[in-house]
């Protein structure tokens, strides 16, 4: 991932250096699990465990030559420990050390995924309380349908972010597995108990059953999860963008001193932060689709998926990282105009209650498909003359044959659309 969307904490797991210190932590545990199974005297475990380092530089060198990557580390190692370097990587192969590498590097950026996601949470959880009852219409379609509060839209992204977290978990589950059974997974030179002892040491599950590689359904579901983690924060960004719209204006993003909107138009505010983030979910969707694409391998095993888990596992999960964050700020820093949201609620002159009107009609006998009717007349009228809508019922006849103005008027009582906002809540942030 480019530096404009990489923070440091989730850059260093995908480095080359933390790379090959799990490497070495594998070929190391290996080493002592062969030691505890009497194949390896424990001396030499001593010694190459003193002696054990590896030189990026050394191993970027040789794999110019080598055109091997876990050769070339092997090399440089064997360079510092000497003649007993022969017992490392007994029984294994390439794939033991990099699909293990893999699930290692992955749980670590999950550990950060995880930490950026509460965050996020107890923002929305703050904010969501703030604006618990501050009233806002509720828009389908784009239309304004009936009011809701802008604490609920909040607590609504709550929910969803909430299962997310969930997702993650699940996904880290799957994917937080290691395997050191050999060449195409048969344990043929490698025993079940070095696989077990070094997945344990490491935190990881066994993978019960391994080819040569890990299969790719795990990783295919991992950077899925990413994808939908990411969709929620295009889903939260476009929302602010279109809160944000001129005509709209019920909310902004901080907009500080100093910054400017467009290089040629000084009055303008724009919400950049959402819009990028909408950008940067389009990249994860592909990274999921590049994971499934790894599923189907050759036989025991190809490296077509090798090249692609190159880019799309630091990228994917760095990106993440800058996602969470950045719409973490956005959140935390969001400036909501109540006094908008009112205005807003107010321009269509009543015509959210038209629901009530059509339920209130039916109640007193008159069948749902007439009522219907009725109240759209008078609706229609709203949209086409912009009069009130209340007024315009009580001058309908046949309205008023079944509903008097003065039962009317109780109708267009606003608060009993907000009578289960705590009930809501409770079940939300219990």
């Amino acid at each position: 991932m480019i530096p404009r969307y990489s923070l440091p904490e989730m850059t260093r797991i995908w480095e080359a250096e933390n790379r090959f210190k799990i490497w070495l932590d594998i070929e190391l545990l290996a080493l002592e699990a062969w030691s505890k199974l009497g194949q390896v005297p424990p001396e030499v475990v001593r010694t190459i465990r003193g002696r054990a380092k590896f030189n990026k530089d050394r191993i970027d060198l040789l794999e110019k030559e080598l055109k091997h990557d876990v050769i070339a580390f092997l090399t440089s190692v064997a360079e510092f420990v000497g003649g007993e370097a022969r017992y490392l990587h007994k029984g294994m192969t390439s794939s033991d050390v990099l699909d293990t590498s893999f699930a290692v590097q992955l749980s670590q950026a999950s550990e950060i995924l995880l930490k950026d996601i509460d965050r996020l949470l107890s923002v929305l959880k703050l904010r969501a309380h703030e604006f618990k009852d501050t009233m806002q219409i509720g828009r389908t379609h784009g239309i304004h349908a009936e009011p809701i509060t802008f604490g609920l839209k909040l607590a609504s992204w709550y929910e969803e972010m909430k299962r997310n977290r969930k997702r993650l978990c699940e996904a880290v589950e799957q994917i937080a597995v290691g395997k050191i059974s050999g060449a195409v997974g048969t344990f043929a030179l490698v025993p079940p108990e070095v696989e077990a002892y070094v997945c344990q040491k490491l935190k990881l599950k066994v993978d019960p059953i391994s080819t040569q590689i890990i299969s790719r359904d795990r990783h295919a579901h991992f950077f899925t999860t990413l994808s939908l983690i990411g969709a929620t924060l295009e889903k939260m960004a476009t929302e602010i963008r279109h809160l944000q719209r001129t005509e709209v204006l019920e909310v902004e993003e901080f907009f500080s001193e100093g910054q400017k909107g467009s290089s040629a138009m000084p009055h303008k505010k724009n919400p950049v932060l959402s819009e990028n983030l909408c950008g940067l979910a389009r990249l994860l969707r592909g990274h999921a689709l590049t994971a499934m694409e790894n599923t189907p391998l050759w036989h025991e095993r190809d490296i077509s998926h090798s090249s692609a888990e190159r880019v799309i596992g630091p990228d994917a999960t760095i990106l993440l990282d800058f996602m969470l964050q950045r719409m973490l700020r956005i959140i935390e820093s969001l400036v909501v105009h109540p006094d908008q949201m009112q205005a807003n609620l107010e321009k269509m002159r009543g015509l959210f209650f038209s629901q009530r009107i059509l339920l209130a009609l039916t109640e007193k006998g008159v069948a749902r498909e007439d009522a219907y009717k009725m109240v759209q007349r008078s609706a229609m009228k709203v949209w086409e003359e912009g009069v009130d809508f209340l007024e315009t019922l009580k001058k309908d006849s046949q309205i008023t044959r079944h509903l008097s103005a003065k039962e009317l008027e109780p109708l267009f009582t606003i608060g009993d659309y907000f009578k289960h906002v705590d009930a809501i809540f409770n079940r939300v942030f219990n």
